[in-house]
């Protein structure tokens, strides 16, 4: 729920612009479009705003945020759900404890004025980013959820730290100039970020399970950065393994109590539902804990390789759900391309990220605000195939002949459609990423193997500013080798997919971005750091056996799923290419007419037009081979993706842009 924004002035005397945060509040509006609210007091050099998206506590007064508690000592603003909140909520009112409201939200300030920052964390279950000031410390935190299922960008310019839930929101403030960075843009084009990083110039983001504590000392700022939590799987030595069916009744314990959780809401929670066992595993436990038939969202395809919706159907009936299905095809697809990345704020790969938001579009339509989603199962479970690679190539001892047959056979037939994509098409091996974890992991080497590709597509201004540099060597750096040292080779390639590809694409262009574009709430269940703490326990050997993938989590959710759920492999959830189809084919070079003609690639003075038409006519070539094409449609998305940024946040001026939102709104102070 919600999107917030502020300012941190390197002065207590400093004025805080109120307009200027109310404009930060109106740019994301789409993230709370229920009521604003901003707290900026005089003489302590800080102020916050809030969008609202009301969940829980409807009463817009009440709830409404930034708080401003504690005998006016704490400023709050919060983005997200805390579950359990209720319970502790009710134990710090036991306390003498004071609530003005009976939002989540509230517990924080309440916890920190009792604990400290440092042990609240601890008692903060679900998905968050949010932003405290504390006066008597003088500091303002930023802090965001475990996994990053929420977002918090920031920058800091002369004379403030400037923050928000999204990257228009901190360039809406009049000292942050929008400008691309080289190596940002090239990871954009390689599909894989640097953790912390983003596309443009000085614009961070608080990376998952960090505290930022920023403090004031003789007029400047001093950052510190704290991780709070890991996926801490145990050294391959030291891991106590028990009995299959301990894992398989944890894990459904642990599942269901997650799922409970994000049932509560005072407004109705439906479910996305494709024809995955993860999505069917939520909804199957959803229908089982409501006392109602509850709404199953599915998204069909005009591709019957990448449709899944006929066995979404099958669940739907099992589960008595009232299924609701979008049907999407390349008009939709691509008409909403650019509208897509304003939200996104970074490249995409694929067309899914459109499909989302034209799915949450559907479902803000009939009135639900609130999806429970089956994000992040892959990545406990070790469900895609390149976790399946990793631990055939480096996790099992002296396979035989007839299991070398198999993981082949198997893995080849049920991916077929993701080579270069979700599987690499040609070894690629980072010689620093291999010296921090043990290997380059199969899940990084599709997008590291585009790096020729992204170099030359860089106009030579770009290339010179980027020569000598390594992407796996940016990358390995912000791997913390205490949470790879002794590991399994399973969990390490776990671990490098939840710090990179999990929190910089899946919970970012698929998912917050463009579920609250349409101000709409998405709630991964899997993502429960407790689920993840029992997870990471689970041997290898039980996460992936002989060839099966989540083999835990499917005996789990055994009475759940039908038949055909229950034996299925893992089949990616992915919108089909645009090589896969003439029209979209079309559709696709007409965005490029429109965003990239030769003109605006010149005065933009990012990409290398003359190597982006060669990269087009090798796309066209009958003799280009399959697994080439699906790399190449995925740049060339990065491509438009990046002149579309470039439209969109270089050449408007988003202050202007927030400003004229906040008179459109009525937002004026």
């Amino acid at each position: 729920m919600c999107g917030i924004a502020g300012i941190f002035a390197k002065s207590p005397s400093q004025e805080i612009d109120s307009q200027i945060l109310v404009n930060m509040a109106a740019i994301q509006h789409h993230r709370g479009p229920d009521n604003y609210g901003y707290c900026n007091p005089k003489d302590v050099g800080v102020g916050m705003s809030h969008a609202r998206l009301s969940i829980i506590d409807l009463n817009e007064t009440r709830g409404r945020q930034p708080f401003f508690l504690n005998g006016g000592h704490t400023i709050f603003a919060h983005n997200g759900e805390f579950y359990d909140f209720q319970r502790l909520r009710a134990q710090l009112t036991a306390d003498g404890e004071y609530f003005v409201s009976k939002s989540d939200s509230e517990i924080v300030p309440h916890l920190v004025k009792r604990f400290g920052m440092q042990d609240t964390l601890p008692y903060l279950r679900g998905e968050f980013a949010f932003a405290l000031f504390d006066e008597q410390e003088d500091a303002l935190y930023l802090v965001r959820d475990r996994f990053g299922i929420k977002p918090l960008y920031w920058t800091q310019t002369d004379n403030n730290i400037v923050f928000g839930s999204e990257v228009k929101a901190v360039l809406a403030h009049p000292e942050v100039t929008p400008e691309f960075d080289s190596q940002g843009l090239f990871h954009q084009l390689i599909q894989v970020m640097v953790p912390g990083t983003t596309a443009f110039k000085g614009v961070n983001q608080v990376e998952p399970g960090h505290m930022l504590k920023i403090t004031r000392e003789n007029g400047e700022f001093q950052v510190q950065t704290t991780k709070y939590w890991d996926m801490d799987f145990p050294e391959a030595d030291k891991r106590e393994k028990k009995d299959e069916q301990y894992y398989v009744d944890g894990v459904r314990d642990q599942l269901l109590e997650a799922v409970q959780h994000r049932l509560t809401a005072d407004v109705p929670v439906g479910c996305y539902l494709s024809g995955g066992i993860d999505s069917c595993s939520i909804l199957g436990l959803a229908s089982a804990a409501s006392q109602h038939p509850i709404r199953a969202f599915t998204i069909s395809f005009d591709n019957d390789d990448y449709d899944e919706s006929k066995i979404a159907e099958q669940m739907a009936q099992a589960t008595e759900a009232e299924q609701d299905v979008l049907q999407l095809n390349a008009d939709l697809l691509y008409d909403n391309f650019a509208r897509t990345i304003w939200h996104t704020e970074r490249t995409i790969y694929n067309t899914l990220a459109v499909a989302k938001l034209m799915m949450s579009q559907h479902v803000t339509h009939n009135n639900y605000k609130v999806v429970l989603t089956g994000e992040g199962s892959d990545e406990l479970f070790a469900g895609y195939p390149a976790f399946r690679k990793d631990m055939f190539l480096h996790g099992m001892e002296g396979p035989d002949e007839a299991q070398t047959d198999d993981w082949q056979k198997t893995l080849a037939e049920s991916n077929k459609l993701f080579q270069g994509a979700m599987l690499p098409k040609d070894e690629y091996i980072s010689d620093d990423i291999d010296s921090k974890v043990g290997f380059t992991p199969s899940c990084l080497q599709p997008w590291l193997g585009c790096s020729e590709y992204a170099f030359n597509l860089l106009c030579p201004e770009r290339r010179n500013e980027l020569e000598g540099y390594e992407p796996g060597s940016a990358i390995a750096e912000r791997l913390d080798k205490n949470f790879l040292e002794g590991r399994h080779p399973l969990d390490k390639a776990q671990y490098v997919w939840i710090k990179t590809m999990l929190e910089g694409q899946i919970l970012t262009w698929g998912g917050d971005r463009v579920d609250m574009a349409n101000s709409m709430e998405a709630r991964p269940a899997f993502l429960d750091h407790h689920l993840a703490e029992f997870a990471a326990q689970i041997p290898p050997e039980f996460r992936i056996k002989g060839s099966r993938e989540k083999h835990v989590l499917r005996e789990a959710m055994k009475g759940l799923l039908p038949e055909v759920l229950y034996n299925r492999q893992k089949f990616a959830f992915m919108a089909p290419p645009a090589h896969t189809d003439d029209k979209k084919w079309r559709k696709l070079k007409a965005l490029f007419a429109k965003y990239a003609s030769h003109e605006q690639i010149e005065r933009a003075g990012i990409i290398d037009a003359d190597y982006l038409d060669s990269l087009i006519a090798k796309q066209e070539s009958p003799e280009t081979p399959d697994a080439d094409k699906v790399q190449i449609d995925a740049v060339l998305n990065h491509v438009l993706g990046i002149m579309v940024l470039h439209h969109h946040f270089i050449e408007q001026d988003i202050s202007e842009l927030a400003h004229d939102k906040a008179q459109q709104l009525g937002w004026v102070v």
